[in-house]
């Protein structure tokens, strides 16, 4: 994966988000402008995984409290899902999202692994940016924010990259 550029990578991932929630949800998404860099978030329900191999990372997703309702209602069919889960639900997808992209290299590049997903909430930002309160999460590492959409604004994420 080393002759894999970070470019192929970003839209790799890209499209298996909007595939993952066409598929899983029926959810066309479209993806906004990309952010060179990790950006700050506040999320409510935030899903990490990493990636190892030749290159070593993580796909992160940041959802809104809606956002990961419908993602929890449309995965599970589940009308009113708890808190669990939503939970379960932010873990899958971004463990989709990542299994999308393992399947793709492993067989053009070989030793792709992914980790378990990791779900947690509050604020995501770079350790170069002062703690407001102690209830955040730093990520130490550059990557890029891609903003995704779907065409009424009821689904609304961000996928981040760091490889």
């Amino acid at each position: 994966m080393s002759g894999l550029s970070f470019e192929e990578i970003m839209f790799t991932i890209m499209s298996a988000t909007q595939d993952t929630f066409k598929c899983y949800m029926n959810v066309d998404l479209y993806a906004g402008q990309v952010e060179r860099r990790m950006a700050p978030v506040d999320s409510d329900v935030t899903g990490i995984i990493g990636v190892a191999g030749d290159r070593v990372g993580y796909i992160i997703i940041a959802a809104d409290r809606a956002t990961a309702n419908l993602v929890a209602r449309e995965m599970l069919m589940d009308d009113d899902p708890d808190e669990d889960s939503i939970r379960d639900a932010i873990g899958e997808l971004v463990n989709n999202i990542a299994g999308s992209f393992k399947t793709k290299y492993h067989d053009q590049y070989g030793n792709v692994a992914m980790g378990l997903p990791l779900v947690v909430s509050g604020q995501l930002r770079t350790v170069a940016e002062p703690a407001e309160d102690a209830a955040s999460m730093n990520v130490q590492c550059k990557g890029v924010t891609i903003p995704f959409t779907n065409k009424d604004g009821s689904a609304n994420l961000k996928v981040m990259i760091y490889m």
